[in-house]
C-alpha cells in the first residue's frame, strides 16, 4: 500500500440512453456497481473506494451492500464533473476515475495506472492503452485511439483510425486502444472544471481532449489487461459468460 492516501471513485447514473438503471441491473445475484465497488478495492494501492451519484436508489443500494456513497448535484455535465464535486470534500493525494460499467476491471489494471503518478510528481493525470490487434476495432469509432509521444505522454485520442497506415495495411499491435480509467491529482481534478468545453473535444465527444487543448499533459501507461464494458443489454451476455467461466475453475 502506498504512503498517498489514494481514492477510488465511480461514477454511477441511473439515466443512460443506451441502457437506463444500468448501475443497478443484476449480474450474478449483484447489482453490477457491487461488483466494480469489489473490484476496486482490491488495487493495492487503493486505500478507500467511493460511489458517486446523483439517484436515490442507486444510494440506497451500495448502502444495502456495505459501501460508501456520495450524493452528488445532477446537473454535472460529465463523470470527471462529478469526480470534482466528490474531490472537494475528501482528503486525497490521488483520485482514481473507476468507470461503473466496468465489472471485470482488473485491480492491476488500477494500479497500472496510478503508479506513474507515485513515481513522478510533475505528471497530473493518467490513463491506459492497449494493442489493437483485430482490424475491425480499429476501424470502430466506439473504440478510442490513442497516440503518443516518446515520453508516453499523450498526443492525441481519437474515435477515428490513429495513425493512419498510409503504405501499409492494419498490422495487429500496431496501434492502441484507449481504456477510460483516469488518475488525477487531486488539485488538478479540482481545476478542471474550470477548463472550458473546447473545439475537438466537441467534435470527437471526448472529454479527455478538453486536458489536451488547453496545454496539459495526459500519462498513458500500456497494459496487457482487458476488461468488459457494459455499454448495451447485449454486453451483460459476454460478462455473466466469463463470470461462469471463472467460478468454474477448480
Amino acid at each position: 500500500m502506498s504512503s498517498k492516501s489514494i481514492v477510488a471513485i465511480i461514477p454511477a447514473r441511473y439515466a443512460s440512453t443506451r441502457f437506463p438503471g444500468k448501475p443497478l441491473v443484476d449480474i450474478g445475484g449483484k447489482p453490477m456497481v457491487q461488483l466494480v465497488c469489489e473490484q476496486a478495492a482490491k488495487a493495492e494501492l487503493v486505500s478507500r473506494v467511493l460511489v458517486a451519484t446523483d439517484d436515490e436508489r442507486i444510494r440506497s443500494a451500495v448502502v444495502g451492500f456495505g459501501g460508501e456513497v456520495v450524493m452528488t448535484r445532477s446537473d454535472h455535465p460529465s463523470g470527471t464533473d462529478r469526480l470534482a464535486e466528490v474531490a472537494e470534500s475528501i482528503q486525497a493525494d490521488l483520485v482514481v476515475n473507476v468507470q461503473g460499467d466496468e465489472p471485470l476491471i482488473d485491480p492491476l489494471m488500477i494500479d497500472q495506472a496510478i503508479r506513474p503518478l507515485l513515481d513522478d510528481e510533475s505528471i497530473a493525470m493518467g490513463t491506459l492503452m492497449s494493442r489493437l490487434e483485430q482490424e475491425e476495432d480499429y476501424l470502430n469509432p466506439n473504440v478510442v485511439k490513442v497516440v503518443t509521444d516518446n515520453q508516453g505522454f499523450a498526443l492525441y485520442f481519437s474515435r477515428s483510425p490513429i495513425p493512419h497506415h498510409r503504405d501499409v495495411q492494419f498490422a495487429p499491435g500496431s496501434a492502441f486502444k484507449h481504456i477510460g480509467l483516469y488518475v488525477y491529482r487531486r488539485d488538478f481534478l479540482l481545476a478542471y472544471p474550470e477548463l472550458k468545453e473546447t473545439r475537438l473535444e466537441q467534435l470527437e465527444k471526448l472529454e479527455q481532449l478538453r486536458v489536451l487543448e488547453h496545454g496539459y499533459r495526459i500519462y498513458v501507461s500500456e497494459t496487457e489487461l482487458e476488461s468488459i464494458g457494459v455499454d448495451v443489454p447485449e454486453d451483460l451476455a459476454k460478462v455473466q459468460a466469463v463470470i461462469e467461466k471463472t467460478s468454474s475453475r477448480p
